[in-house]
């Protein structure tokens, strides 16, 4: 593929990932309702994982054809790039700071467990060269460890031992009668499906030609997976987001980016079974040794802010956004001019 029709490609796919984003959320919102899952719950795990499927296929795709790097960059950059678009999302809510509006038991606990997860990353990288069918073990954890914790997160939203402080600005998770009596589950069901299969075909046509740019422009697959593929993997959680923003579904929004983040981690795993030379986990370079902590960094002052629940900051959005902001453009620029 010339570097032209790369382009190109890259660019269609991207747009069929914006729109399809778009319709995602109204049908998300109306399962939550319908279903009686709540928004943060159906945000986190059905939305979360859908919205991903481009990233999915992106990283497997490029760790399967021999590019471990581009797979691990799209992986983890993409979660620092969704982090940063809930920052966006913020800006949008003029009322007050989103994560204040929506707070949620079940949104927190995503961010515990997308926390461990990307613990595990690490130390799977630090860990000895060991391999089982040319896997690493902690892959294999990681995936077990994202469905314990899942698990529990779906018990604690049943049987929740505490919540939040319900105060004038918090934006409550109450279905709407419409989306219970005027839709049909199979219907929503169908058209969630198609619209899932239309995101993972984009994706797989924007990791093909993420690899194409990189071998035609000379940059390296590390910068054009964590900023490039990941961001554009990555947009459909963006439209997702503040489409549920304009809908005031918060918890849905932000429910999205936490459990889909944690979702992503599972691109790690699922890349080491794609890839073919041993573990991929020891193939990855400082490049994205440096993404991983840079991210739970970035991650570790979205749940502090989720707890703290300010409810003005700088610029009319939370301290929290603001230095999700300053940590991921100092972080790129450290990335492009020092790796």
């Amino acid at each position: 593929m010339s570097l032209t029709l790369s382009i190109i490609t890259f660019g269609i796919a991207t747009l069929i990932i914006v729109f399809a984003g778009t319709s995602l959320t109204k049908y998300a919102d109306q399962l939550a309702d319908k279903t009686g899952l709540g928004e943060a719950f159906v945000g986190a795990i059905f939305l979360g994982g859908v919205t991903s499927i481009a990233g999915i296929i992106t990283s497997v795709s490029a760790a399967y054809n021999g590019h471990p790097e581009l797979a691990i960059s799209n992986a983890i950059g993409g979660i620092a790039a969704q982090t940063l678009f809930l920052s966006i999302a913020d800006i949008t809510y003029r009322k007050i700071n989103l994560e204040h509006a929506s707070a949620s038991l079940t949104n927190l606990m995503q961010g515990v467990l997308l926390m461990g997860l990307l613990a595990m990353v690490i130390l799977g990288v630090a860990s000895p060269d060991v391999t089982l069918f040319n896997v690493h073990p902690i892959s294999i954890t990681i995936i077990v460890a994202y469905l314990l914790g899942s698990k529990m997160i779906s018990t604690a939203k049943d049987k929740p031992m505490w919540s939040p402080k319900i105060t004038m600005s918090t934006v409550e998770d109450e279905p709407e009668e419409k989306n219970i009596k005027k839709t049909k589950l199979s219907s929503l069901v169908l058209k969630f499906v198609f619209l899932s299969v239309l995101v993972g075909l984009s994706g797989y046509a924007i990791g093909m030609s993420g690899i194409n740019i990189s071998n035609n422009t000379g940059l390296s697959e590390g910068f054009v997976g964590s900023l490039f593929t990941a961001v554009a993997t990555s947009l459909p959680e963006l439209i997702v987001t503040l489409a549920a923003v304009r809908r005031k579904a918060l918890a849905l929004a932000v429910g999205n980016i936490v459990g889909g983040n944690s979702f992503d981690v599972l691109f790690v795993a699922f890349s080491d079974f794609a890839y073919q030379d041993g573990s991929i986990l020891h193939n990855i370079t400082t490049y994205q040794s440096f993404i991983v902590p840079m991210t739970m960094l970035m991650v570790s002052v979205l749940i502090m802010g989720l707890l703290l629940r300010q409810r003005k900051g700088i610029g009319n959005i939370g301290w929290e956004s603001a230095l999700i902001i300053l940590i991921y453009i100092i972080g790129n620029i450290t990335l492009y001019f020092y790796f």
